[in-house]
């Protein structure tokens, strides 16, 4: 049995938008067999452990999006698999203004989401964190 992954908005639910498509889902199940891919919060780290994008979010948001996707790839996973975020951010009005970002790697896979807004992350020039959870079938 493969695994089935169904995502929905439960009736009477507020649903945040973005061009035209819901932003995440409030509800994600999973059935069936796989594996969980658990995927550690990333920074804007470019290889050599630098910040990308100091004050910028959207540049920091494009290279925190291309670490998940390589930790996705390492792992046979795809956007279409994640079904969890959470997302910690320093300034949630800029954080706003990239859901486009976000939206180019989910398209219409929306994961439930949680975002966060904290004071600091892991280094006075981070405004983003994002950690992932995937489930693929096996």
């Amino acid at each position: 049995m493969t695994l089935k992954i169904e995502r929905f908005q439960p009736e009477g639910m507020n649903v945040r938008m973005s061009h035209g498509q819901p932003s995440y889902s409030h509800v994600v199940t999973v059935s069936g067999t796989g594996k969980i891919v658990y995927i550690a919060g990333q920074l804007a780290r470019d290889i050599d452990g630098n910040c990308v994008g100091k004050g910028d979010m959207r540049a920091q948001m494009e290279q925190t999006f291309q670490n998940l996707d390589r930790c996705l790839k390492a792992a046979g996973a795809t956007w279409a698999d994640v079904v969890k975020t959470n997302t910690f951010v320093t300034d949630f009005d800029e954080f706003q203004k990239c859901g486009d970002v976000r939206m180019r790697y989910f398209g219409v896979a929306t994961p439930t989401s949680t975002t966060v807004g904290v004071t600091r992350l892991a280094g006075p020039d981070f405004m983003i964190e994002i950690e992932a959870v995937a489930v693929v079938n096996s």
